[in-house]
């Protein structure tokens, strides 16, 4: 059994860094629960006489020291847990470092800073018999991490699944009901679901490192998020979603993980997901995770995966799980390689400059790198001059699918280059 660093007296004394959409959130679900036995007695922020001025500054305790000087919550007499929600590794890894080594409770939702530093920090904690919780840190207000790490320790988990990123999910959502990707992802923007700058969520680095945390409890594997391939929804169009309903799927931004042969196959991108699969259930900001166990089957969790509300009520649950003094459960992992291939089939989407034989000289290529073709689609209603049409691979490599790909960009008529897409089967995500 882990030793635990003793709290004093019946209230859990917070030292909060940050307080924006998420502290303050924080500090109002608090105020809702008057039994928590949890108290705000210290505030970090940068401008911090504007941060009292915020209209949720009310539901933090007015004796509270507010201040500008992190040192004054890190080494406080005042403060069990430190709860950091400011994000980044530079500087919060220097500040959640310290908060250890002078033995207070960390709860952080800094899902880049556990993808990789975790291992160091988790080492520290245990050496200075503190808990580092972190359940904000994956899929929001979904207890996903507790559920994981203590609810199914007893199972031999083979892969994960799901949709880590709310952002990119409202967006893909939205273009399902015919919106394109620029206009959907200004109605992100504008609900606050997306920053000025979107690209860690629409490019994969987001979910990439919520992929890597994941990994680390429940496939024990330990994995440089650097390695998992990830990519961009950006290049997803409304004519994808109307070829994706012919073919009995729609698209999400999908999050892998699965042991094979020693390694890791893991990968983070758009992909074809059967209506058949939960992921394809999943709307909004939703996030979905789903477990496949060697004894236990398949492990769905899903909720509100984005939002001040929901990652609060997951920071609050760890700060009271360190207030009711509960023991995290320890789980071993060992570094890992990641394998970014698979086999699967692919869906390949070209806009061309229609003229005679572009359908035999695709074929050609893909015949030559050993790729099947499954069927082929294309809508009346489109300019010749801008085509789109769509291909369907039998299961391959991707790597050898891409490499056709780069060979068939290159093709006179190609307008733009084509879009290659994974395509789920059932059983990539649900076990029979």
């Amino acid at each position: 059994m882990q030793r635990i660093h003793p709290l004093e007296g019946d209230t859990v004394r917070v030292g909060l860094l940050g307080f924006g959409t998420v502290g303050s959130s924080f500090a109002e679900v608090l105020a809702a629960q008057a039994e928590a036995g949890v108290r705000i007695t210290r505030v970090f922020n940068r401008g911090v006489e504007r941060k009292r001025l915020h209209a949720k500054a009310t539901f933090v305790p007015r004796d509270a020291v507010w201040t500008e000087r992190v040192e004054e919550v890190l080494g406080a007499a005042d403060v069990d847990v430190v709860v950091e929600l400011m994000g980044g590794l530079d500087p919060a890894e220097g500040w959640l470092r310290s908060a250890l080594q002078a033995g207070k409770h960390v709860v952080t939702a800094n899902k880049q800073l556990i993808a990789f530093r975790g291992g160091e920090l988790f080492a520290l904690a245990a050496e200075r018999g503190v808990q580092l919780l972190y359940g904000a840190a994956v899929a929001g207000g979904v207890p996903v991490i507790p559920g994981v790490a203590q609810g199914l320790c007893g199972d031999e988990v083979t892969r994960i699944s799901g949709i880590l990123n709310g952002t990119c999910n409202f967006i893909l959502s939205s273009m399902e009901t015919g919106a394109e990707y620029g206009e959907a992802l200004s109605r992100a923007q504008a609900a606050g679901y997306a920053e000025a700058d979107p690209s860690a969520d629409v490019d994969g680095l987001d979910a990439r490192a919520k992929l890597c945390i994941l990994a680390r409890l429940a496939l024990h594997a330990e994995i440089d998020p650097e390695e998992i391939p990830a990519e961009t929804i950006a290049r997803i169009a409304a004519v994808d979603f109307a070829y994706a309903k012919e073919l009995g799927c729609t698209l999400r931004q999908v999050s892998r993980a699965e042991l094979q042969d020693g390694m890791v196959s893991a990968s983070v991108g758009p992909m074809l997901a059967p209506r058949s699969s939960p992921i394809a259930w999943s709307h909004g900001t939703q996030n979905m995770v789903v477990t496949s166990g060697r004894f236990g089957g398949d492990v769905v969790f899903s909720g509100q995966g984005a939002g001040g509300h929901p990652t609060a009520v997951a920071v609050l649950s760890d700060v009271r799980a360190i207030a009711e003094k509960s023991a995290q459960v320890r789980l071993s992992a060992r570094r890992m390689k990641v394998k970014g291939d698979a086999v699967a089939p692919h869906y390949l989407r070209f806009v061309v400059a229609d003229e005679p034989g572009i359908v035999a000289a695709i074929a050609g290529v893909l015949a030559r790198h050993g790729v099947n073709i499954d069927c082929l689609l294309q809508h009346r209603g489109y300019p010749a001059e801008r085509l789109p049409f769509v291909i369907t691979t039998e299961p391959c490599p991707s790597s050898t699918v891409r490499r056709a790909v780069a060979e068939m960009a290159a093709m006179r008529f190609m307008v733009q280059p084509p879009l290659c897409l994974r395509m789920l089967i059932v059983n990539d995500t649900e076990r029979d």
